[in-house]
């Protein structure tokens, strides 16, 4: 049993209400062990409400994984983890088949991949070929060996985190992979007050390694996703609304400083994570606003800013504010 497994399940009926309340308390447990990463936690809570994945990308000591273990903490999920490295194999993760010299058979091991939260750490040090072998299981859910396909459990969430491509011995995930993650969440270097809590909880004995000690419980599992997962697809989208989504993603397809715009399937993205932002925000209708507060995270890995305009100090995340200013807002 990995360590950040709760020892039991949560089997009985929730309501969307109870739901509600479970994984907005997520947030607390976890702030029993990170400090000051809030809407961090809300987007992979927004990730496993729409069944997607969720990049965290950051500089090295930032608590990028001890907040993906805490999460799992707090939940009553199979959960495990992969270390990405260099060496690392795509049969590692997917599993492979071994052969019994007892039955002289080969017969198939599963591997890591088979849980319901995957926290794959520093994804982007290991290379394109075991990148790939997240491919098939983020978007079919599957994985096949020897042509065989093997479902994977449900819920199935990936949650990843990576070092800035910027820094040494860092491969750059593909177009492909990266369109696969529902979010792409950026974990920065917390405010000063912040900085001084971590301090003193590591002057009071807080040990990052003992999340029990942190006291972490479990307190929402698959019956409180399911039912949540209930809850946002009864959210309402007007027809202004739900143009105005589309008309957000177009505007990237013809802007000057970008080479790559979001595609179709980052349009129905971002009427998910936008309509699950509304449920959690405790409200049956989408709005404009819920749009706009999900458009950095839903979208900046799904545009290309051309090298030229990288040069002039142009982000994804200034592109995309650039838009959401532009585009006329329904009333």
């Amino acid at each position: 049993m990995s360590p950040t497994t709760s020892p039991r399940k949560r089997t009985s009926r929730a309501t969307p209400n109870d739901a509600r309340t479970a994984l907005t308390a997520l947030r607390d447990e976890v702030g029993k062990a990170v400090v000051g990463q809030d809407s961090v936690v809300s987007g992979l809570v927004i990730a496993l409400l729409c069944r997607g994945h969720v990049l965290l990308e950051g500089v090295p000591g930032v608590a990028k994984t001890l907040l993906v273990r805490s999460l799992a903490a707090a939940l009553s999920l199979d959960t495990k983890r992969v270390q990405f490295t260099p060496d690392l194999m795509p049969g590692d993760v997917t599993g492979s088949l071994i052969f019994d010299a007892r039955t002289a058979r080969f017969e198939f091991r599963p591997g890591p991949v088979f849980t319901n939260l995957l926290l794959a750490d520093e994804i982007n040090r290991t290379p394109p070929k075991t990148q790939a072998a997240l491919l098939e299981a983020m978007e079919e859910r599957q994985v096949s060996v020897d042509g065989t396909p093997r479902p994977l459990p449900d819920p199935f969430v990936v949650a990843a985190t990576q070092n800035p491509i910027e820094y040494e011995g860092t491969y750059a995930l593909p177009e492909a992979q990266l369109d696969r993650f529902l979010l792409k969440l950026t974990v920065g270097l917390p405010d000063r007050d912040d900085e001084v809590a971590v301090l003193e909880r590591h002057h009071a004995g807080f040990d990052p390694r003992d999340l029990a000690a942190a006291g972490i419980r479990p307190v929402a599992g698959n019956a409180e996703l399911a039912a949540g997962r209930a809850g946002v697809a009864e959210v309402t989208v007007t027809g202004e609304v739900m143009g105005y989504v589309v008309d957000v993603c177009r505007a990237t397809r013809t802007t000057a400083s970008l080479s790559l715009g979001v595609s179709p399937r980052g349009a129905t993205a971002l009427l998910a994570t936008s309509k699950a932002w509304a449920w959690l925000s405790g409200r049956d209708f989408l709005t404009p606003d819920d749009v706009k507060a999900l458009a950095r995270p839903t979208l900046r890995h799904r545009i290309a800013v051309r090298p030229e305009a990288e040069l002039d100090g142009v982000t994804a995340d200034g592109v995309l504010d650039g838009v959401l200013a532009a585009v006329a807002v329904p009333r």
